[in-house]
């Protein structure tokens, strides 16, 4: 069993025991709540028979039970109401209990008829009679649910945000640990490509001093000389990846520029390539192998999407504090649903190729130059431009 394949076991199974527990915890706290609710509520029904009875209006009947009932069940607040709907009587509400509802003032008024509507909607009433000269007079008890009650109501939603904060962190954890090991792996076949490379490049040096020494076309030579300088300048790249670059103050429309004419003077004669800046002379903070790299793949990109026929433009733009580089093509586009995940590792539209220019662009200019690179525009059919800013040096 791979690596990968453990940690996936792993997090499922914390995941799903994580999901049992919390279950059986909210199931566990469903049935306290609906007994609790239950027991208040069989409390409410006692007090109101408690106030039925005391209300027969019979002077030599023994109230004591009742008034014991009374004075324990009215810790929760209780609203009474006649058969109008009118209050008659409050209590525990935060509102001064007095005896006559008109008497208080309208904010007040406010208030009580305020936690009355939220009575209605949590609880149904408690009904009882009062005897007065043999005419019974009916009222509504209603009552709020228990501070304990409101706690367990929000108790579950608690859980589940603990069981979602949980299973983040969870996700977050794997999801990093299987891209730090994807990192070390391609930063290893990055490391020794470089390393490989390094060979038959002494070799390739040792070639054009010969073919100098036997008077062999300058011209061929020096074509020749700047390929394997090339090769050089990959093989520093690819050696370059997973540690921090050193960055040194360049000009970025010059280097801009050569990394340029070196693709147009090895691509199709059916593109034409256009290089335009607003000033000569433009400084970054930079490192030459990497700056070079990101300009080449956003080119080669621009090709590739022109089918090798069409036109590429880099132009150069300033403002106070940033320098501006917009690599143009009137290739195919990008349509938007795409446009989010083409700096995504892996991501390609080509049926050839690791999708990884564009995710090693975007880490190059944010991660190791504090830049940013992005879309900037693009219509399909018309074409695409990508704009990369850097701070001035």
């Amino acid at each position: 069993m791979s690596t990968i394949s453990k940690s996936q076991l792993l997090q499922g199974v914390a995941i799903s025991v994580s999901f049992v527990l919390v279950t059986l915890i909210l199931w566990n706290t469903y049935v306290f709540f609906q007994k609790f609710k239950s027991e208040e509520r069989q409390k409410m029904e006692i007090l109101g028979k408690a106030y039925d009875s005391m209300g027969q209006f019979d002077l030599d009947a023994d109230m004591e039970l009742e008034d014991a009932i009374v004075q324990t069940y009215t810790k929760s607040p209780i609203i009474v109401t006649n058969q109008q709907g009118n209050i008659v009587n409050w209590e525990n509400t935060g509102v001064r209990e007095i005896n006559n509802y008109d008497s208080l003032t309208n904010h007040e008024q406010k208030i009580l008829q305020n936690k009355l509507l939220k009575m209605k909607r949590e609880n149904p009433p408690i009904k009882y009679s009062f005897n007065f000269f043999d005419v019974n007079i009916d009222y509504n008890i209603y009552y709020s649910n228990s501070d304990l009650l409101n706690k367990l109501t929000y108790y579950p939603i608690a859980l589940i945000l603990i069981l979602v904060l949980f299973t983040s962190v969870l996700y977050f954890y794997f999801k990093s640990s299987k891209i730090a090991d994807s990192n070390r792996l391609w930063t290893g076949m990055a490391k020794e490509t470089a390393h490989q490379i390094g060979t038959p490049l002494s070799s390739l040096l040792g070639w054009i001093a010969l073919l100098r020494l036997e008077n062999v076309d300058e011209s061929y030579v020096s074509e020749i000389e700047k390929d394997v300088s090339r090769l050089n300048v990959i093989a520093e790249r690819f050696s370059k990846i997973g540690s921090v670059p050193v960055l040194t103050k360049k000009n970025v429309v010059e280097e801009t520029a050569n990394a340029f004419d070196y693709l147009k003077s090895r691509s199709s004669k059916q593109i034409d390539f256009t290089f335009k800046s607003v000033t000569k002379e433009l400084y970054a903070n930079i490192n030459l192998q990497l700056f070079g790299w990101v300009i080449e793949n956003l080119v080669k990109n621009a090709i590739d999407s022109m089918k090798g026929k069409g036109r590429i433009s880099i132009e150069i733009q300033e403002n106070a504090k940033m320098i501006q580089i917009l690599i143009t093509d009137n290739g195919k586009g990008i349509a938007k649903n795409v446009r989010q995940k083409i700096f995504s590792p892996g991501f390609t539209t080509k049926k050839r190729g690791w999708g990884l220019g564009l995710s090693l662009s975007k880490r190059i200019v944010e991660e190791y130059h504090d830049g940013k690179i992005f879309v900037k525009k693009s219509e399909m059919e018309k074409g695409t431009t990508f704009c990369v800013k850097l701070k001035k040096a």
